[in-house]
C-alpha cells in the first residue's frame, strides 16, 4: 500500500488533541471531500453566521447541511451521543437546515440525518452495526441528498445547425 494511502487510512483512527472548533472544522472538510467524491456539488459559505456550515447542490437543488461529529464514545456507554443543537444548545429546525450530517471520527462513518428527524432532539445516540438501532438506516444514507429527477444546474445549449445545411436536401451535393 502506498504511504498516502496509508496515511488517509490512518487519518480518522490517531489520537488528535483538538478542542471542539477545530474538530467540527476537520469535519466539515472531511464532509466537503466525501460529498464531492459522490458527485456532489460543495461551498463553503463565508463566516459561521448561519445555521448551516455547508451548501450542497445537486443540479437545481441546494441543501442546507449542519454538520456534527462526535470523537469517541463516552465510558461504559455502548453508543456515540452527538448533539443535534447549536452552542447555545438550540435545536436546528427545518427553517434553519435541510440535513444534519453526523461524522464518527473512530469509525470513519457517516449518518444523513433530514433534518424532520432530529428537528426539536438535543442529541442522537448512534450504534454502528446494531440492527436494533432505527438510526442505522440514516448510516451511509447519502441518496437521501440525491433525488431522484434531478434537472441539471446547466442546461447544455442546443446543437446549433447551420441554416444553409438545414436547407440542402440529403446526398445531394452542391
Amino acid at each position: 500500500m502506498p504511504i498516502y494511502d496509508q496515511v488517509l487510512t490512518d487519518e480518522p483512527l490517531r489520537e488528535i488533541k483538538l478542542d471542539n472548533k477545530h474538530r467540527g472544522e476537520l469535519a466539515e472538510l472531511a464532509f466537503m471531500r466525501k460529498a464531492a467524491s459522490f458527485g456532489l456539488a460543495v461551498a463553503k459559505p463565508w463566516g459561521d453566521s448561519d445555521r448551516y456550515d455547508v451548501v450542497v447542490r445537486v443540479g437545481k437543488i441546494f441543501w442546507r447541511v449542519q454538520v456534527k461529529s462526535v470523537w469517541a464514545k463516552v465510558p461504559q456507554k455502548p453508543h456515540y451521543r452527538v448533539k443535534t443543537v447549536n452552542a447555545l444548545r438550540v435545536p436546528y429546525t427545518t427553517e434553519q437546515i435541510d440535513f444534519l450530517v453526523a461524522y464518527i471520527f473512530a469509525e470513519d462513518i457517516w449518518y444523513i440525518f433530514p433534518a424532520t428527524e432530529v428537528q426539536g432532539r438535543g442529541s442522537v445516540c448512534l450504534m454502528p452495526g446494531s440492527k436494533r438501532s432505527k438510526n442505522e438506516q440514516y448510516r451511509e444514507a447519502w441518496r437521501l441528498m440525491i433525488p431522484a429527477s434531478v434537472e441539471p444546474a446547466i442546461t447544455p445549449p442546443a446543437a446549433s445547425v447551420n441554416p444553409a445545411e438545414a436547407a440542402e436536401p440529403a446526398g445531394n451535393p452542391t
